[in-house]
């Protein structure tokens, strides 16, 4: 299987994320090729959740798993964190009341 770029991803999941009518920007640009990607999603209500690409130990399928929750400025500090350890992360904000991510449609979890 061929693994996508960072960046084919990301306009990948901009473009499907628009299409839903779904705002959502890149706040961090990572490494074009192996960069991973965090996502970050804000209700718009001080709340907020970051997902990170996981593999599941028991299928060895990969997933997408929360990294952190609660507070906005929790979960950003935590993308901090993280970004501090790896310079090549990508993160990408969406902002949804409805909660909305996508990630969980085909082709964006695998």
């Amino acid at each position: 299987m061929t693994r996508l770029t960072a960046k084919f991803w990301v306009q990948a999941y901009m473009a499907r994320l628009e299409f839903a009518g779904i705002p959502a920007y890149v706040v961090a640009h990572g490494d074009d090729t192996a960069g991973a990607v965090l996502v970050k999603l804000a209700t718009l209500d001080g709340q907020a959740q970051a997902f990170q690409r996981s593999f599941d130990l028991m299928t060895g399928d990969r997933k997408w798993m929360v990294l952190a929750e609660g507070e906005e400025p929790t979960v950003d500090a935590a993308l901090r964190r993280q970004r501090d350890f790896d310079p090549d992360l990508w993160v990408v904000e969406v902002e949804d009341r409805q909660g909305r991510h996508l990630l969980d449609e085909p082709g964006l979890v695998d």
